[in-house]
């Protein structure tokens, strides 16, 4: 991997693969890392300049236990690249937290170089209210979030795949009570991971608010969902495409919150097909 060093001496490492016009940036979400993107890369590196990153905090690198794992860091981290690589026309593609950071990007640094959009299950606010109830589980307040970040200080391991597990998809609720073998694997990669610092970045992420920003997105946006997601409803599927004025919604029959990896090939093409037609 290489890297680029942030003026907080921290280091955001990425993968760079391919060449083409526009650059894909693949951005994963809370608690995942490269790896989670490295199987699409290598086959749309064919057709494109594809980069995937590690984002700060993630993905088993040293890092200080002082390092600012805020959503404004992290877009700046990604102005960074950009800017590093000299990416002008790039076409992000950010599941969950990485959905959350490309908003982030767009509210501090507008959408002159982004050409395209791909969101892959996210909520433009995590929490739940009075107000607003198309967050995490369509029910998650600030009292739940307060008593998740206690749960996840004593065991952050097994906290992460209770909140996965317990979610709106049965079938991961069955695995997890049958310690199935894909449970085993996020078990062992989670306790490799560094805590303190994801804990800190879940507590800044279900802080922010990004519901006014995507009226002002008019970048070609592809949504993403899996039918199935344990975290988000079809309400706020809608919720979004009708609040991303050009936008393309498209729903993965039977998948959970990490549509991709449920239908590879599918999401492939899909991403081929929006990325051809910019």
């Amino acid at each position: 991997m290489e890297y680029l060093t942030r003026p907080d001496l921290t280091k955001i490492h990425f993968v760079s693969l391919g060449e083409g016009n526009k650059t894909l940036i693949f951005l994963h979400g809370w608690t995942a890392c490269v790896r989670e993107w490295l199987p699409f890369a290598s086959e749309l590196a064919q057709k494109h300049r594809v980069v995937c990153w590690d984002a700060r905090g993630h993905g088993e690198h040293p890092y200080s236990e002082g390092t600012n794992m805020t959503l404004p860091e992290m877009a700046d981290d990604l102005h960074t690249l950009l800017n590093y690589l000299d990416i002008q026309e790039a076409v992000i593609i950010g599941h969950s937290l990485g959905a959350l950071t490309t908003w982030e990007y767009i509210r501090k640094y507008g959408q002159d170089r982004i050409a395209g959009l791909c969101m892959v299950d996210h909520s433009p606010k995590l929490l739940t209210d009075d107000e607003w109830n198309h967050g995490v589980y369509g029910e998650f307040s600030s009292k739940n979030n307060e008593t998740f970040i206690q749960l996840l200080k004593q065991d952050f391991t097994q906290s992460v795949l209770e909140l996965i597990a317990y979610g709106m998809h049965y079938q991961s609720l069955q695995n997890f009570q049958q310690n199935s073998h894909s449970f085993q694997k996020m078990r062992d990669y989670l306790q490799k991971q560094n805590a303190p610092l994801l804990i800190a970045c879940w507590e800044n992420i279900t802080q922010q608010d990004y519901r006014d920003v995507l009226p002002t997105i008019n970048t070609p946006t592809l949504l993403i969902y899996g039918e199935e997601s344990q975290f988000y409803c079809a309400k706020l599927q809608n919720w979004v495409h009708q609040h991303i004025e050009n936008s393309e919604l498209l729903v993965y029959p039977s998948a959970d919150h990490s549509p991709h990896l449920w239908h590879r090939q599918k999401f492939i093409y899909n991403l081929n097909r929006f990325v051809d037609a910019l």
